[in-house]
């Protein structure tokens, strides 16, 4: 609760620009243009739009995530031993950490597939009925396979960096680096998930959308709203999760 807490009070603000830069019919939608424009005809509030389900949905989100890759990690390092090292990919690539990572992403996805739905039509203020929360559900769970996939990459790969030469980077710089590096992996199909989950393409198919997507050049249209967000939203987040563990730790253990 603590770190999908604040990755929605950090975030929020950032994701709903983000969402509208997506599925915005402008050639090449601004930042600053398109906060101004919401500012003005919401306020404050309108930059939070979308974030309840996220705040009721993140807990769910983040245990089936984790869950699901500690829970495979753990599995495959039993039944064909621990990878040596010198076996991994290129040199720093753990198959076992890539496998779990994916099964985490797709834990993940199934979960947040409905409420994402939820969060996007709640940005754009959209009509929305029950039946649509299966919306983009595919493309979600493809999408957050292959996120979480690569995070825990980065983040595994990383670490065997910092230990050869014996270095330390806090929570907030490793989980900051390492999220924008698994969203630059995926943006493109960010892209194609909002547009189908908005509504405004209906009858669309995903394979359609991705074809549009290139055609248009909108691959990573949001990316740099997306990136700063990412960067600061995982960060402090990592850093309150790692705090409140921390405190947890300690009042549990002296009882």
């Amino acid at each position: 609760f603590a770190h999908g807490g604040t990755t929605v009070l950090v975030g929020q603000p950032l994701e709903t620009l983000k969402t509208l830069t997506q599925v915005s019919t402008t050639t090449s939608p601004n930042m600053l243009t398109t906060a101004k424009q919401l500012y003005s005809t919401s306020g404050i509030r309108g930059f939070y739009r979308g974030g309840t389900p996220l705040l009721l949905g993140g807990g769910l989100m983040r245990s089936a995530q984790f869950g699901f890759y500690q829970s495979v990690l753990p599995v495959l390092d039993d039944k064909f031993g621990k990878r040596d090292p010198q076996t991994y990919w290129l040199g720093c690539i753990n198959p076992h950490v890539v496998a779990a990572g994916w099964a985490g992403g797709i834990g993940r996805g199934l979960v947040e597939g409905p409420f994402e739905m939820v969060k996007v039509r709640r940005q754009i203020v959209s009509d929305w009925k029950f039946a649509d929360v299966t919306k983009g559900f595919g493309v979600t769970v493809f999408r957050n396979s292959f996120l979480f996939g690569s995070f825990v990459i980065y983040m595994d790969a990383l670490k065997q960096q910092l230990a050869r030469y014996d270095m330390t980077l806090s929570p907030f710089f490793t989980a900051g680096i390492c999220s924008n590096l698994a969203w630059l992996t995926v943006w493109p199909f960010d892209v194609v998930k909002t547009k189908k989950q908005s509504g405004k393409f209906e009858g669309r198919s995903v394979i359609w959308l991705l074809r549009d997507t290139v055609r248009t050049g909108d691959m990573y249209r949001g990316l740099s709203v997306g990136l700063v967000r990412s960067f600061f939203a995982n960060g402090i987040s990592m850093e309150v999760y790692t705090r409140v563990e921390k405190e947890l730790k300690i009042v549990f253990n002296e009882r």
